[in-house]
C-alpha cells in the first residue's frame, strides 16, 4: 500500500507540469493585452511598455514559463497583477469557502442520490423509479447558472425564505478558526451563526450538487440492480433476513465500489463547477476569484488556481482508490 501511494504521488509531477503548461498556453491565447486590462484604455504607450517590462510580458513564452515554474517549485505562486497581493495568501483565504461549499454540496448529492438510487432499484419500474430517474435526467441536463438564478428568484426574491448571496448576514458575528463557517460556528457553540451560515450555503450547495446528485442516483440504481439479481441476495432472502439488512448490509456494500468511484470523481468536478455557482451567489471562494481574474487577465492567479485544483483532484482520486480496500478487502495494491 505504501509503495502504491508513493507511486501515485510521484505521478503528480508529470500531471503538475502538464496542467501548468496547458494553463500557461491557453491563457496566452486569449485576445487582449494584460497591461492594458490592468491600466485601462487611458494608459499611455510608455506606461504600458513599462508595465510589460516589469511583469516580464515581453520575454519569449518559454522564458516566461521557465521563470514561473521555477518560482512555483520554490513555493512562490507570484503576485496578483491586479491587486499586487500574494496569490498564495489570496487563495488560502478563499479555499476554505470553496471546500465548504463543495463538501456540503457533495453531502446533499450523496444522501439524496444514494437513497433515490436504492429505492429505485428495490422498486424497479414503479412510479418512484420513473419519477426519480426522470428527475435525474433533468438534473444532469440542467445548467447550473440557470438553476441558480431560478432558485434566487423563487426562494429569495419571491418567497423571501433564504438569503440570495454571501456567507453570513450583516450583524452576525463569528469567531473564525478554520474559516469554514459551519465548522467554526459548531466549535465555538455559536448557534445563531450556524443557522445563518447554513441558510446562506443551502441554495448554492443544492445548485452545485444537482448534477452530482443525478449522476450518483443513476449509478446507484444501476449498481444495485446488478447486485440484487445475484445468488447471494436470493440466499439471504431464503434465510429470512430482514429486508433492510439485505439491502444495506449485503447489497449496498457490494454495489458501493462503482458508486464510490463516481463520488470521488464528482467531488473533483465540484471544485471546478464552483466557478459558476460562486459567481451567481456571490460566494467569496476560489471560483469567483478565478472568474474575476480571468476577466482582468491576471495570469498568476488563474495559473496557480488551476494547478491547485488539479493537485486536489488527483489527491481525491488517490483517497478514493485507498477507500476501495475498505469496501473490498480482496483488492491488493502491489
Amino acid at each position: 500500500m505504501i509503495n502504491y501511494i508513493i507511486r501515485r504521488l510521484l505521478l503528480l509531477i508529470p500531471v503538475f507540469i502538464g496542467v501548468s503548461l496547458l494553463a500557461f498556453s491557453l491563457l496566452r491565447l486569449i485576445p487582449g493585452d494584460p497591461a492594458k486590462s490592468m491600466l485601462g484604455n487611458k494608459a499611455t504607450a510608455a506606461q504600458l511598455q513599462s508595465l510589460r517590462l516589469e511583469l516580464g510580458l515581453d520575454d519569449p513564452l518559454p522564458v516566461q514559463y521557465k521563470d514561473y515554474m521555477e518560482d512555483v517549485f520554490q513555493g512562490d505562486l507570484g503576485y496578483s497583477i491586479k491587486s499586487h497581493d500574494s496569490v498564495l495568501e489570496e487563495i488560502s483565504t478563499r479555499l476554505p469557502a470553496t471546500l465548504e461549499l463543495s463538501v456540503v454540496a457533495l453531502i446533499f448529492a450523496i444522501v439524496i442520490g444514494v437513497l433515490a438510487g436504492i429505492i429505485s432499484a428495490v422498486k424497479r419500474n414503479s412510479w418512484f423509479d420513473h419519477v426519480s430517474m426522470t428527475g435525474a435526467l433533468f438534473g444532469v441536463s440542467m445548467p447550473i447558472f440557470w438553476l441558480g438564478l431560478m432558485m434566487i428568484w423563487l426562494f429569495s426574491v419571491t418567497l423571501h425564505w433564504l438569503p440570495p448571496s454571501g456567507r453570513l448576514s450583516v450583524g452576525v458575528h463569528l469567531q473564525l478558526i478554520t474559516n469554514i463557517y459551519l465548522l467554526d460556528s459548531l466549535l465555538t457553540g455559536n448557534w445563531q451563526a450556524f443557522k445563518d451560515s447554513f441558510e446562506h450555503i443551502l441554495m448554492p450547495a443544492l445548485a452545485l450538487g444537482t448534477i452530482p446528485m443525478a449522476v450518483i442516483a443513476r449509478m446507484t440504481r444501476s449498481s444495485m440492480l446488478e447486485v440484487l439479481n445475484q445468488d447471494f441476495i436470493r440466499t439471504a432472502h431464503a434465510k429470512g433476513l430482514a429486508k433492510y439488512l439485505i439491502i444495506f448490509q449485503h447489497a449496498l456494500k457490494n454495489a458501493f465500489l462503482p458508486i464510490l468511484t463516481v463520488i470521488g470523481s464528482q467531488f473533483g468536478f465540484l471544485l471546478g463547477g464552483a466557478v459558476l455557482t460562486e459567481t451567481i451567489f456571490s460566494w467569496p471562494g476560489v471560483g469567483r476569484y478565478v472568474y474575476q481574474s480571468i476577466l482582468s487577465r491576471d495570469y498568476p492567479v488563474v495559473q496557480s488556481t488551476i494547478l491547485i485544483i488539479a493537485v486536489l483532484f488527483v489527491l481525491i482520486n488517490l483517497i478514493t482508490d485507498i477507500l476501495y480496500k475498505y469496501f473490498d478487502p480482496r483488492i491488493r495494491y502491489d
